[in-house]
Formats: C-alpha cells, structure tokens, sequence
C-alpha cells in the first residue's frame, strides 16, 4: 500500500501519519520528492484501514500495490535512485563505465589495465578476487591477495573498486571494496542478500541465468528490507537454447525496469554474449535503450587471460567502445 500525501503536507503531520502507521506494527518507507511525498507501506497492510487512511486531510490517495516486490518498486519511489561510488554515481545524468579483468592475476597487470581504462573513460574497476567457475579445475581467483591488489589499484588510480563476494563469512574482507557484486549464481542465495542487507555498500545485483524480471527484484527486495537501499541492477544475459553466443542480451529488461522500479540499471555485455566482437555493437544498443551504464571485461592480453579471455576487449577496443557510447548519448538524450 502506498500514500501519496499532498504537497501541503508539513513535516509534522508527515511524521504524524507515520508515527501512527508504525504503531500498528508497520514499517514505513518515505520518499520525498520535487512535488510529494510518498509513504509506503510494508508488512500486513490488513492492519491499516485504508479508507481512513485516504481520509486524512493531508492525503492526496491511497492505492494497494499488487507486486511483492516493495521497495524497488517506482510507486513507492517515483524518482530515480542514484547510488553514490566514492566521487562518482550510478543513475541520474551519468554514464557509468565499470571496466577491467574478469579475474586479477598479478599486480602488474591489474595496476596496468587500471590506469588505462581510467585513461579511457572508466568511471571504475572491476576485477575478480573470487571467482565461481563451473569446473572445479578451473583458476578459483587470488582470493584475499586479489582484494589486496584491487585496494592497491585503487590507491594508484583513485577508481572505485568492484569485486564479486561469494560466502557471507567474506564480507569483512570486503571493507575497502567500494561495489559488491553479487554474481548471476547467488542472485537467489537469500542468505547471503540478507547478510548484504545489513550493510550500507552498494551492491551491484546481477541477474540470475534462468531468472525472470519479477524473481531479481524480489532478490534486490531482501537486500532493501535489510535497510540498504544502494543496490544497482545489472543485466548479464539470460540462457536460452542460443548456441552462438554465451547467454542471450535481454535488453527489453532495461525498458521494463525502468517502468517496475526506481534502481539504476547496467548492462553487462560481455558476459551475456561471451564473445569480444560481439561486445561494442551490444554496448552501443545498451546505451541507446536507457541503461545508466556498462560493465566491461578488459584485458591487456586476452589470448593468455586466466579467465574470459575470448570475451574480454583489449584496452584500444574499451577506449573505441566509450567514444562510440558517448556519441550514442549525444543523440539518445538529445
């Protein structure tokens, strides 16, 4: 249930109306806008006569919201959410470019493709510490010396630092990551969100390989109900009976979510096609159908990249990629 409150509304009559929701064993989410406010109601709503509610001189109206997914939901927060990185943001008018390995190696190589992804229009780094792959002979990444070396990147470039988490009991190695990402693989591990839920990071939510729309705002929900509402969405593709390529880009998600919920979204294109010549031309329609920003593999040497290689671009390509993106912006917010 949401209750839109005139703009007259003071802030005592504002914290009123929530006083008396919350007596009643409710919580209440307020999200104050250019022209309203917004409260929205979370938990049984049965306990609240809404028609009382509605009743209420300073309440414009009063409506029941039929999803289960509440506070990503844009009718309890009709602006867009901006989440805050450092000196940087994902959402509103910027363009965010999160570039770099899929795994960390070394610090000669980490350090490098920092500087130049910085140099070419990165706005932050990725890079792998642990890394969940489907062999278990697979490169399991450096683990805590690979956090290390992103801190160390991060101290030589000033990038803010994204990096996977897999296992809730990691989180106190996380605290000078600037972004957890939380892979495709435990986009429905609850436990761990719920965990994430307790901190105040940003957390960067991909979605699931077989998962639908409503199934990863639910997943970004038991973040948010924990209290931390700084959660980016990033789509990375979805399975399908598609051979060609790694997963099958659904950007009609950037459309759709954009109309569901207020959270930023970003397009992973080279996960979602696993092939580095396919990354520009899906960059470059993310950009065009609304997202607030891509997440790119980058490596210095692909052929010989621990992990990803074939789908990773080298340094030359990211910066072709970004000049072609801003170009694209030029006409998209024209």
């Amino acid at each position: 249930m949401i209750a839109v409150l005139k703009n007259t509304a003071t802030d005592s009559q504002i914290q009123s109306i929530v006083d008396w929701i919350r007596s009643v064993g409710l919580d209440v989410h307020i999200s104050r806008g250019e022209y309203q406010t917004v409260l929205g109601l979370i938990g049984d709503t049965a306990k609240i006569d809404g028609d009382l509610l509605a009743g209420l001189e300073v309440v414009e109206s009063v409506t029941r919201i039929s999803e289960p997914f509440k506070s990503a939901n844009r009718k309890f927060h009709p602006d867009d959410t901006i989440v805050h990185v450092g000196d940087t943001s994902v959402g509103g008018d910027i363009f965010t470019f999160i570039a770099g390995p899929c795994s960390v190696e070394s610090e000669e190589q980490l350090i490098g493709i920092a500087r130049e992804v910085k140099r070419l229009g990165a706005t932050m780094l990725r890079g792998g510490a642990f890394k969940p792959r489907t062999s278990p002979y697979d490169f399991q990444g450096l683990k805590a010396e690979g956090i290390d070396l992103l801190v160390e990147a991060k101290k030589e470039t000033g990038l803010p630092i994204v990096t996977e988490i897999m296992n809730a009991n990691h989180l106190p190695l996380f605290e000078d990551v600037d972004v957890i990402q939380v892979g495709a693989r435990n986009m429905q591990n609850f436990e761990l969100l719920k965990e994430l839920g307790k901190t105040r990071k940003p957390i960067l939510l991909k979605r699931g390989l077989a998962n639908t729309m409503k199934e990863w705002l639910m997943s970004a929900e038991y973040i948010m109900a924990g209290g931390n509402e700084n959660v980016i969405l990033c789509e990375r593709g979805i399975r399908t009976f598609e051979t060609y390529t790694r997963n099958t880009l659904d950007l009609s998600a950037v459309s759709v979510l954009k109309e569901l919920t207020h959270l930023p979204v970003i397009v992973d294109p080279s996960h979602a096609t696993g092939v580095a010549r396919y990354v520009k031309p899906m960059a470059y329609a993310a950009a065009a159908c609304g997202a607030a920003g891509l997440m790119i593999e980058v490596h210095n040497d692909p052929k010989h990249a621990l992990c990803d290689g074939p789908q990773s671009l080298t340094p030359e390509q990211f910066g072709e990629v970004a000049q072609g993106v801003a170009r694209i912006l030029e006409v998209a917010r024209a």
